[in-house]
């Protein structure tokens, strides 16, 4: 579901899951080693209220954000779409 189905479901739910999002790629930012490595150097950082996760892999110069992934879904489906 994205930003727009969200907003269809219930107004303003939408913009919540874009600041949630939003949070949860700085935190990755902030502390980019807490988070789980899911495989290799991709790490997941964790949505607040919604099933989604943000992926991505440290860089030297900060993160390389690869994905959202829907947490319900087999967690292997992302790797077919890189």
């Amino acid at each position: 579901m994205c930003k727009c189905a969200y907003e269809n479901v219930e107004p303003g739910l939408g913009k919540d899951f874009a600041v949630e999002v939003y949070s949860a790629v700085q935190r990755a930012l902030a502390y980019p080693r807490a988070w789980t490595i899911i495989d290799g150097q991709i790490r997941r950082s964790l949505v607040q209220r919604f099933p989604y996760g943000v992926l991505y892999s440290e860089e030297s110069d900060g993160i390389l954000i690869v994905g959202i992934m829907h947490l319900h879904r087999d967690p292997d489906y992302w790797k077919g779409r890189m």
